[in-house]
C-alpha cells in the first residue's frame, strides 16, 4: 500500500520544517545520484537552506565544470533566440547567475583558505588537496626559478668585478 498524498504547503513549525528539509534534501541527493548512475548523466544539484547555507551534489566531475558547461550552453541558447537585451527578465536572470557565480567563488576561496571544510565530503576534500598540491608545486617551481636567476645574476656581477 502506498503512502498518502502530502498537501504541499509551507510547514509552520520551524523544527518540523528543518527536519523535513534535511530528510528531503537527502532524498533529493539520493535521486540525483541514482539518475547519474542509471542513466550515465552528469548531474549538478544546488540547494540553499532558508538560512542561506549551501548544499550541493555533483557527479564524478566537479560542480565548477558542470556550471561552466551550463553557462556555455545557456549562452549558446541565448545567441540562437533573439531577445530584447534590455528586458528586466534577462537582467534578473543574468544577475542571479552572476550572484551564484560569486557565491561559488567565495565558497571556493574559503575552502582554499582552510575554512568551512566541514561541508565537504571525502571526495571533495581529496580534490581540494590535489588542487592545493598542484598550486604549491607551481609556486615552488616559480620561486626556484627566480632564485636561480637571482643567483646567476649575482655570480655574473661577482665575475665582472
Amino acid at each position: 500500500m502506498g503512502r498518502g498524498k502530502v498537501e504541499l504547503k509551507r510547514i509552520e513549525n520551524k523544527i518540523n520544517r528543518q527536519v523535513t528539509f534535511s530528510k528531503r534534501r537527502g532524498g533529493l541527493v539520493k535521486k540525483a545520484h541514482e539518475i547519474s548512475v542509471l542513466c550515465d548523466a552528469e548531474v549538478g544539484l544546488i540547494v540553499f537552506s532558508h538560512k542561506g547555507k549551501l548544499f550541493e551534489y555533483s557527479t564524478d566531475s566537479c560542480m565548477e565544470k558542470i556550471l561552466e558547461r551550463y553557462e556555455r550552453y545557456s549562452y549558446a541558447e541565448r545567441r540562437l533566440v533573439p531577445s530584447n537585451s534590455d528586458s528586466t527578465e534577462n537582467w534578473t536572470l543574468e544577475y542571479a547567475k552572476l550572484k551564484a557565480k560569486v557565491e561559488l567563488l567565495k565558497r571556493n576561496h574559503k575552502h582554499y583558505m582552510g575554512e568551512d571544510l566541514d561541508v565537504l565530503n571525502l571526495k571533495d576534500l581529496q580534490n581540494l588537496e590535489q588542487q592545493l598540491d598542484s598550486s604549491l608545486k607551481l609556486i615552488r617551481s616559480r620561486r626556484n626559478q627566480l632564485m636561480c636567476e637571482s643567483l646567476s645574476e649575482l655570480q655574473k656581477k661577482g665575475k665582472g668585478d
